[in-house]
């Protein structure tokens, strides 16, 4: 497994696992302690593991957290999303920045999305599964949620949006969000 720095958001990487395949599939490691801490990352802050499914065309996003944020490790384990990190830290050399990402199952590649910087992605197929690793508990509270379709961020979803969540089709302006952020 490789960390490679993303160069658009700063703190963000991609790890890059070497699939081992053979008729029968394939086996790789997904998460390697020693090369996630190579980069500066704390491989025991992470404390909670979950998934989603989502169907073809199924948006969530964009959503932070407020006070001390969450970084999580993002990885589509089934089919394939375009994933989508906008960098909203006051006094990153990124600010402002919004970078996308093709995440599959046959890569298995993993995003580290630094906290401060808003997620979100939407399902290219049917279904897409989505595994992320945070490093904080949740706490409703702080969730702050981006209008997906919000001008300013201008997200170029590559499939018509079937679906959001009522938390997402009302969701803040991005002026807004950042307002709450501050």
């Amino acid at each position: 497994m490789k960390a490679l720095p993303v160069p658009g958001i700063a703190g963000a990487f991609l790890f890059e696992p070497s699939p081992h395949a053979d008729e029968r599939g394939f086996f790789c490691r997904t998460f390697d302690r020693d090369v996630v801490r190579s980069v500066g990352i704390d491989p025991d802050a992470f404390v909670q593991d979950s998934v989603s499914r989502s169907r073809k065309g199924v948006v969530r996003g964009m959503h932070v957290r407020s006070g001390a944020g969450e970084a999580k490790l993002v990885r589509c384990s089934y089919g394939a999303i375009l994933d989508v990190v906008v960098d909203l830290r006051p006094g990153s050399p990124t600010y402002g920045r919004t970078e996308t990402f093709d995440l599959d199952a046959e890569r298995q590649v993993t995003l580290y999305v630094p906290a401060g910087c808003a997620h979100g992605f939407q399902a290219l197929t049917e279904p897409a599964d989505v595994s992320y690793r945070i490093d904080r508990a949740h706490d409703p509270a702080e969730d702050v949620a981006i209008a997906f379709d919000d001008p300013d961020l201008a997200i170029p979803w590559p499939l018509p949006v079937t679906l959001v969540s009522a938390r997402d089709r009302s969701a803040l302006s991005l002026t807004d969000a950042k307002r709450r952020l501050t």
